[in-house]
């Protein structure tokens, strides 16, 4: 396992995560972003829209990854939060994205969330869907056919939900 630092993503550190975000989205495996979003949009879409955005760097500084903590709904559903994570390629496999998701728990206890629903997880993202379950999320739901995968063609996603 890596030691990780987190903190909140500066313009700097999006930039360094640009190239991951980019290959992620262009993929076409697990974002449901538009693959040509520009730096901007992207920057705009992960930094200054959620409650939070916080970026994951190893002890040399280098960004492993970074997640966005947002309101998963407004008015009478602004006690749940949604989070979206991104681990660079070289990192996977190495306990980033675990660590970024108990970090974003954290986060969202100390924001006065009390729960934290993750929307549209592809069901074909195998290993995000069985880590969040050993995370304690469970699937309170299936989308069918909601996901145009690049590789697959249309995929079901995954409702996904935990108390706080």
């Amino acid at each position: 396992m890596i030691t990780l630092a987190f903190s909140p993503i500066t313009d700097d550190d999006f930039a360094a995560f640009w190239p991951t975000f980019q290959a992620i989205v262009e993929a076409q495996e697990s974002y449901a972003f538009d693959p040509n979003i520009s730096f901007e949009a992207a920057r705009q879409l992960w930094c200054k829209t959620p409650n939070a955005s916080v970026v994951a760097k190893d002890e040399k500084g280098q960004v492993l990854g970074a997640y966005y903590l947002k309101t998963n709904a407004a008015g009478p559903g602004d006690h749940i939060c949604n989070c979206g994570y991104m681990v660079s390629p070289a990192a996977r496999g190495k306990g980033v994205a675990r660590a970024m998701c108990e970090h974003s728990q954290q986060q969202a206890r100390e924001l006065g969330f009390l729960a934290m629903q993750y929307n549209a997880v592809v069901a074909t993202n195998e290993v995000a869907v069985a880590l969040w379950q050993k995370l304690g999320f469970s699937i309170v739901g299936t989308v069918p056919n909601a996901y145009r995968h690049a590789r697959h063609g249309f995929v079901d996603t995954y409702v996904m939900h935990k108390v706080l």
